[in-house]
């Protein structure tokens, strides 16, 4: 039996509305080494988004190898798998492969190619070893595919899925060139499948604009198990049990404060069958919203609301819960945040953001215009709404999808 931890999208360095979220990752961090060693884990992958920048704060960096080096330490014959994410530097990742290495750590940060053009295969397939130290499976390490990777599109329809079915297809034939029969076989991805449940304001959508959720045929019968990443919430694909994304460790938007975060282990059985048991991640800081769902309230509910809520006077500033308020106004008020300001003075919380509403003269709350920060929006969006204003219409798909691609090659010159 080999007994797999499956993580992933820890955006390591991530900022909520200007406040780090470095506390809550430390935690979590414990909390994993904690598993691994309680579950006696035979290997621990990590698909995608290990960072939330393509160029992430030293502290998030140190945070990330102080882990590594503890997790082998205090477990020595681990194997552990990153691959990179959308949010990942490629580059960035895999600078330090060869040294981490060394310590047991196989890094696939992206696609590299051989000196004739034709991609190393090779450096993806990663053998996993049982407590025997005995090889037991493989596992095809495939990080987030950039356009870049990926072969030239003949059809505009479909054109992009089939490359990554290529892909994918070019993978699992080398794989299964490694292994016996009696060696299972594992996939990564960091990908958005058709049918997935992804947050408003957190998963940057992927892939051609999200004009293409990948099919789950693209990971046949005979892969025991697929770890994907890039959705937050943690969720198997479709039908399909051993397809499965574990979700991020923390929320990371205030749309995500009802997930429940979780590892998964996965025990994969003689007979290549998997066993998959949820681990709850608790939570270390607790994210409120006022009021407590998706609508919005008036700003003397708001405060009674607040005043209701029960809170520790004593928790430090770091464990102090962090604060939505979503207020509904006939119109524009001034000295709206030095009221809400004065409201939760002596609270133990942190407030990080007021979202308004206007409901108007003859226009009941359901038909109110939300006022938006330009932090909330993802760059799509504000290509998007610029095209609406100067066109009067909807951005073309084909147009949306190479935006997207210029934004990926952009983010790859910055790594």
């Amino acid at each position: 039996m080999l007994r797999i931890i499956h993580t992933a999208d820890w955006h390591l360095g991530h900022y909520l509305h200007g406040i780090s979220r470095h506390y809550e990752h430390q935690q979590f961090l414990a909390f994993l080494l904690q598993q691994l060693k309680e579950t006696q884990a035979d290997v621990l992958i990590v698909a995608g988004d290990i960072f939330d920048t393509a160029n992430p704060p030293a502290s998030a960096q140190t945070q990330l190898y102080d882990f590594l080096v503890q997790a082998r330490s205090e477990n020595p014959q681990i194997d552990i798998i990153l691959i990179g994410g959308n949010h990942d530097s490629a580059a960035r990742l895999d600078a330090p492969a060869s040294l981490l290495k060394s310590l047991g750590v196989s890094v696939v940060g992206g696609i590299q190619k051989n000196s004739d053009g034709s991609i190393d295969w090779q450096r993806l397939i990663i053998p996993l070893h049982n407590k025997q130290n005995e090889i037991s499976a493989w596992c095809g390490a495939m990080p987030f595919l950039r356009h870049s990777d990926l072969p030239l599109q003949t059809s505009e329809n479909d054109g992009l899925i089939n490359s990554v079915k290529l892909r994918y297809t070019e993978l699992i034939e080398a794989l299964k060139s490694k292994a016996s029969n009696n060696e299972a076989l594992l996939l990564t991805g960091h990908c958005y499948m058709v049918g997935g449940n992804l947050s408003e304001l957190s998963e940057r959508k992927i892939l051609g604009g999200n004009q293409h959720a990948l099919p789950v045929d693209l990971f046949p019968g005979e892969i025991s198990y697929t770890a994907l990443g890039h959705l937050h919430c943690a969720q198997s694909v479709g039908d399909h049990d051993n397809i499965r994304y574990s979700g991020s460790p923390i929320p990371l938007s205030f749309d995500e404060k009802h997930y429940q975060h979780q590892l998964l282990q996965v025990d994969c059985q003689a007979d290549k069958s998997v066993i998959i048991k949820s681990i709850n991640i608790p939570r270390s800081v607790d994210i409120l919203r006022i009021p407590n769902s998706s609508n919005f309230c008036d700003l003397d509910s708001a405060i009674t609301q607040l005043q209701q809520l029960e809170l520790n006077a004593d928790l430090p500033k770091q464990q102090q819960p962090l604060l939505e308020l979503r207020i509904s106004l006939e119109k524009h008020e001034p000295s709206l945040r030095p009221k809400i300001e004065e409201a939760i003075a002596e609270l133990p919380l942190r407030l990080l953001k007021i979202s308004t509403a206007y409901a108007g003269k003859n226009r009941g709350l359901a038909d109110g215009i939300q006022e938006q920060r330009l932090e909330d929006l993802q760059p799509e969006h504000v290509f998007q709404r610029c095209y609406q204003d100067k066109y009067n219409t909807d951005t073309p798909a084909k147009l949306l999808a190479h935006f997207h691609e210029l934004q990926e090659n952009l983010q790859g010159d910055d790594s």
